[in-house]
């Protein structure tokens, strides 16, 4: 979608300000080169603000979704609202991932402008550049249900990907970073004192993360998920603390020091959201209180 927020401006007819989750136009041109698709920024006087998460608008998408039910499929697909269930990944789920994440490597970071900016985003249906200017308009790259798709103003090329990359997997991976942005966006808006930084999807490693809490003290933290690794078989939800020790049954990952949550313990939760963030927030209270 050339634009995301315009787009979800259009759908609401016009009478509410909109925010979502995806990067937007215009390109981010000024240091430190980075965006942050859910901040409130200067809303019109009369007009309410619509947001992915509580505590940055007057309306969250959610709620939206419940006075106008005909919207829930839209928002359920973009991850704002009335949100759908993770499914068990595809047998091809591995397969796909690192192919993707050679791609996310070698080819859309590096199409950032700066070329020494290398963070993406979770964008629907996989994951992109936030934009960046180029020849005087907007562009980005990104994977979109796996294909590259190359945006250059209100123009798109797409070209398709290596064979490993299955379509169906490269759909349930995009899921799993919607899924995770919504919940760490909204873990960023409850700890307003948490010095939280912007929500980034790392190409080196392909996780999807924050950093939060007081690093003076000691307690600051990576709050993320991965999509799996050489540990990992199967996506996780991890937080990993910078410095502080970690003793305790409320530590249990596995090749590194921190929490995990299993990608089977997601799926048998009867709220996937919820349940993600509980498992984030006791960590984050845990270190607040150690």
């Amino acid at each position: 979608m050339a634009n995301p927020r315009a787009e979800a401006e259009d759908i609401l007819g016009g009478d509410y300000e909109a925010r979502v989750l995806e990067p937007s136009p215009p390109a981010v041109t000024e240091d430190p080169w980075t965006d942050d698709p859910v901040e409130p920024g200067e809303v019109p006087e009369g007009r309410d603000l619509v947001s992915p998460v509580h505590n940055r608008g007057d309306l969250t998408w959610d709620e939206i979704t419940r006075q106008e039910p005909d919207l829930a499929p839209w928002c359920a697909e973009r991850w704002l609202g009335a949100w759908k269930r993770l499914e068990p990944v595809p047998a091809s789920f591995a397969e796909t991932r690192d192919a993707l994440h050679m791609v996310a490597e070698a080819v859309v970071s590096p199409a950032r402008q700066p070329p020494s900016e290398i963070s993406l985003r979770y964008t629907r249906g996989g994951f992109g550049t936030p934009f960046f200017e180029q020849d005087g308009l907007d562009c980005q790259v990104r994977v979109e249900h796996g294909e590259l798709v190359r945006q250059h103003g209100l123009d798109e090329t797409t070209e398709p990907l290596p064979p490993e990359v299955d379509a169906a997997a490269a759909d349930a991976l995009g899921d799993f970073y919607g899924f995770a942005c919504s919940v760490l966006e909204q873990l960023r808006a409850d700890e307003v004192d948490g010095e939280a930084s912007t929500v980034v999807l790392w190409p080196e490693h392909f996780d999807i993360a924050i950093d939060l809490g007081p690093e003076s003290a000691g307690k600051r933290a990576t709050f993320g998920a991965s999509p799996g690794d050489e540990s990992h078989p199967e996506p996780y939800l991890y937080v990993a603390p910078w410095t502080a020790e970690v003793p305790g049954e409320l530590w249990n990952a596995q090749g590194f020091s921190g929490a995990e949550f299993g990608y089977a313990e997601l799926l048998a939760a009867p709220d996937q959201r919820r349940a993600a963030l509980d498992f984030m927030r006791k960590r984050y209270r845990a270190l607040q209180e150690a």
